[in-house]
């Protein structure tokens, strides 16, 4: 007997169709009676098996006596995880007669199946199977463990027509966030074989407002809470505004963690197709937290400065996103930079300019979205602080040499986040209404929100920070003042070609901050001074 039922494989984090086929012959000779599963699957695939026989026996279920083969179709593609238990395991009920996967009577309309423990209710319509895909794990007791990538396994179902998914409990959520499906999250496999037979009343999952969700989500840091550092909180508010890159530089204690975590709150909301695709990144990962249908804020990684290559830009036997697809449309922080390995940072310069990652194996390639926010911090000598005079100096510089022009070319903004004196950080300890107020969360988040809604009726949806040359010709024409500083600080700095581009978009970031058309000379002249390590280099 042969059943069919309908599963997925993830690449990268898209969903491609997997038809899984069961066959049992209860015939077989003995040298034929092994059970095998076959279509270029994994060792986790190939044990499915195993723990699928172990399920069905625990949970009241008769193991057939025979050999069964499993085929995995397209069988040219590679297959891992355990994604095929539950799939599987409904096609050995289905090859003996327990269900039936295509919405008929069960035994020829003869007798109703019952699971174990449950009570037969007729009124109730089968489901057909051919109509929904399948995915989960399978614990030895029956139980139906969460998978990666369900996200994407449930817009592929939308995608081709079909009516629902059949998911474990804990990825419900993140399945019913698509929309336009009948999705069913199942914690046992008897209520799996329930639902299917009609026995079981088990209603779908209703649909998630992601509108909703995204408008009740808050900042879990706030600006408010940073004493001082006035001079980089202006900076933030000018990379958020036209999403920038931005470079940190100040000793350790100056609240640059802090401010680089609270950078989220002052971007735009997430809209509903943004958080459906970072979270189909978590999902294809395994990082979406289990029972969370949704990522509902910019997201922001800190990966240790002893991330290897592939954790950073993607990689892998199969590939698998890395740090800097997690942080798409958030942020990508990356603390005491130059402690990174330097062919670690060397692999971010393609990746910053394409926003996306690609990550080439012999069997093929695979694009991951890396549209990030680039903020980086660092000591200005490995001791952390900075001596006088010309030893100091000397210290510096050689700590910067492990950090690339090119790579320092791509960060837009330069800043100096100096120690914060006892009298700011004693503030809030004094109280009373004259206490000095830094600027909020909700304060810079206003500006960023004016500023990018003038740049939206000017040139679209792309920020500043993505503007051609030709577009800064015509969106960022400057007065002969500020030409002529431009042009001197391009002399006396030895700036690049690149970041003559970058000087010109911050200066129409902070121009759009002022509700200004033309760039004025202050506003040149305080886009240059945010090239801080090109003066230090």
């Amino acid at each position: 007997m042969l059943a069919r039922t309908q599963s997925y494989l993830l690449q990268g984090i898209d969903a491609l169709a997997c038809e899984v086929e069961v066959d049992f012959n209860e015939n077989a000779l003995p040298h034929e009676s092994k059970s095998i599963v076959v279509g270029l699957a994994d060792t986790a695939v190939k044990e499915s098996l195993e723990r699928v026989k172990s399920a069905l026996t625990n949970s009241g279920y008769v193991v057939p006596n025979g050999r069964v083969l499993v085929n995995l179709a397209p069988a040219n593609l590679k297959k891992e995880g355990s994604t095929y238990d539950l799939p599987i395991a409904i096609g050995l009920l289905a090859v003996q007669g327990v269900l039936s996967v295509d919405g008929g009577s069960l035994f020829g309309g003869k007798r109703t199946y019952v699971p174990p423990g449950q009570e037969p209710r007729a009124e109730q319509e089968p489901l057909d199977l051919r109509q929904f895909a399948i995915a989960g794990e399978l614990a030895l007791d029956g139980r139906v463990r969460p998978v990666r990538g369900v996200i994407a396994m449930a817009a592929l179902a939308k995608q081709r027509g079909m009516q629902g998914v059949i998911v474990p409990a804990d990825n419900a959520n993140e399945a019913s966030a698509v929309g336009g499906l009948d999705v069913y999250g199942v914690r046992t496999l008897a209520e799996v074989v329930g639902l299917v037979t009609g026995n079981l009343p088990i209603e779908p999952m209703p649909a998630i407002d992601i509108a909703s969700v995204l408008s009740s989500a808050k900042p879990t840091v706030d600006f408010g809470d940073v004493r001082g550092q006035e001079g980089v909180k202006r900076a933030i508010v000018i990379a958020a505004a036209g999403g920038h890159n931005l470079l940190m530089l100040g000793p350790p204690g100056s609240g640059k963690t802090m401010m680089a975590k609270a950078l989220p709150g002052v971007l735009p909301s997430l809209s509903p197709e943004e958080a459906v695709e970072i979270t189909r990144i978590y999902s294809a990962a395994g990082q979406l937290p289990s029972g969370l249908g949704l990522i509902t804020q910019r997201p922001v990684r800190s990966p240790h400065h002893s991330a290897s290559l592939p954790a950073l830009v993607g990689g892998g036997m199969i590939p698998k996103p890395g740090e800097m697809s997690l942080a798409h449309k958030g942020v990508l922080f990356l603390d005491e930079l130059p402690e990174f390995d330097r062919d670690v940072l060397e692999s971010l310069r393609q990746p910053l300019e394409e926003h996306s990652v690609l990550v080439a194996r012999a069997h093929s390639s695979l694009r991951f979205p890396a549209d990030v926010m680039l903020v980086a911090a660092m000591n200005p000598t490995p001791k952390g602080d900075l001596a006088p005079g010309e030893v100091g100096k000397r210290a510096m510089e050689r700590y910067l040499e492990k950090l690339s022009g090119p790579l320092l070319d791509r960060i837009d903004m330069h800043v100096e986040a100096p120690a914060v004196p006892w009298k700011e950080l004693s503030a809030g300890m004094r109280g009373g209404s004259d206490t000095p107020k830094g600027a909020t969360t909700a304060q810079m988040r206003d500006m960023v929100m004016g500023a990018r809604a003038k740049a939206r009726v000017r040139q679209g949806d792309a920020p500043n920070a993505r503007l051609s040359g030709k577009q800064l010709d015509v969106f960022a024409t400057m007065d002969a003042k500020a030409q002529a500083l431009l042009g001197q600080a391009m002399t006396e700095l030895g700036l690049s070609a690149r970041a003559y581009d970058k000087i010109r978009r911050v200066s129409r970031s902070i121009a759009d901050l002022e509700d200004s058309q033309t760039l004025q000379l202050h506003h040149v002249a305080e886009a240059i001074q945010y090239r801080l390590l090109d003066r230090k280099v």
